[in-house]
């Protein structure tokens, strides 16, 4: 695929993007920042970068590198997209019955192992650091609804 399609198929996803923003409802209380305001910017901000990348894909600044012959996957390819899915899986299926801590931090260890990085003790920790983080930050401080923290211990 051309840089200019990719361009191209980026500023077709920001239009999308930017309807499903416009047709957030609007919230029945009276709020000082409507929920389509952190979308809103995100858009915003996606769709300058992809105009930016296809105007220089435009005037043929930009070049694929996928057509280099020195470029390949890195080795286990499949494993590391499974890695992804089985990550994203994990977490779709356990955070109904286990709340929301344990399946994240198993699900950043999937990325993680995607990545590279190794299956231990250090990614455990830094995984459900930032899981639990997440979820003080989105659930206690923005009122967001995760769910319990750790439904097993009723947290």
């Amino acid at each position: 695929m051309t840089p200019l399609r990719v361009a191209l198929a980026l500023l077709l996803i920001c239009a999308l993007a930017a309807w499903q923003v416009s047709v957030i409802p609007q919230s029945l209380m009276e709020m000082a920042v409507g929920a389509s305001l952190v979308p809103a910017g995100v858009v915003a901000g996606l769709s300058v970068a992809s105009a930016a990348y296809a105007l220089s894909a435009w005037r043929g600044r930009q070049s694929d590198e996928s057509l280099d012959p020195e470029q390949a996957a890195l080795p286990g390819a499949t494993g590391r997209l499974l890695g992804l899915l089985a990550g994203g899986a994990l977490f779709m299926l356990l955070v109904a019955p286990l709340g929301f801590v344990l399946p994240a931090t198993l699900c950043g260890m999937c990325i993680a192992r995607a990545f590279g990085a190794p299956l231990g003790l250090k990614s455990l920790l830094i995984c459900g650091a930032i899981a639990a983080v997440f979820w003080l930050v989105f659930a206690r401080l923005l009122g967001v609804g995760l769910g319990p923290a750790f439904a097993p211990l009723g947290l």
